[in-house]
């Protein structure tokens, strides 16, 4: 179900990994400490701080953080949905996720029909399977989830029934988050208003108004 909350902004910073991704940009360990001690002082409640397992540098950022905690930010943890025909539970990746001892976890998955097929190599039915299998382990083990709508604007406007079965799967799932991915960046502003406000009341009428 969804519920409206207060007018309250939380602030999700991406710095330490989408911040990063740019030609020549390159953090040691120890700037990526200095730089999530600096925003957790900043009063920023969500830190996005990599992927774990992907690089060693992002493992022993989780592992410092864990010895020498901030003083009131999430540091969150990011990773993609299982692989596919696999079961979350025996995916080596989401055992990293579940080692670097996070409360929150952010996953991201296909939203778009065109990259389920022509991406994952995998049919539309087991990439609902995947966020809801994802989502549901991580839950099973203490996590809280974020769930990223990867391309979901894009999705949406070339198959919007589908993008929407995705965010239900992550709802229903039991994430405590949806995020409206604009990947590409080429959604205008009154594109992400009127499919936001789209989006927003056909979940909420598939709940029957609740």
């Amino acid at each position: 179900m969804l519920q409206q909350t207060s007018k309250q902004i939380c602030i999700y910073d991406t710095t330490l990994r989408d911040g990063t991704q740019r030609e020549g940009l390159s953090l040691s360990l120890e700037d990526k400490i200095r730089i999530a001690r600096q925003l957790d002082e900043l009063g920023i409640p969500f830190i996005e701080g990599g992927w774990p397992g992907a690089n060693p540098k992002d493992v022993q950022f989780f592992w410092r953080l864990k010895e020498e905690p901030l003083t009131q930010a999430e540091v969150v943890a990011f990773c993609s949905t299982r692989r596919p025909n696999i079961r979350a539970v025996d995916d080596p990746m989401l055992q990293a996720i579940l080692a670097a001892g996070t409360r929150w976890v952010t996953i991201f998955g296909k939203s778009w029909d065109l990259q389920v097929i022509e991406g994952l190599n995998t049919t539309l039915e087991e990439n609902l399977a995947m966020i809801r299998d994802t989502i549901e382990y991580l839950i099973s083990q203490g996590r809280r989830v974020i769930y990223d709508a990867e391309h979901w604007f894009d999705g949406y406007k070339y198959n919007p029934e589908y993008a929407l079965k995705t965010l239900i799967a992550a709802r229903d799932a039991g994430a405590q988050w949806l995020v409206l991915c604009d990947t590409n960046g080429g959604t205008l502003p009154h594109e992400v208003a009127q499919i936001g406000r789209e989006a927003i009341a056909k979940i909420l009428n598939q709940d029957g108004g609740e």
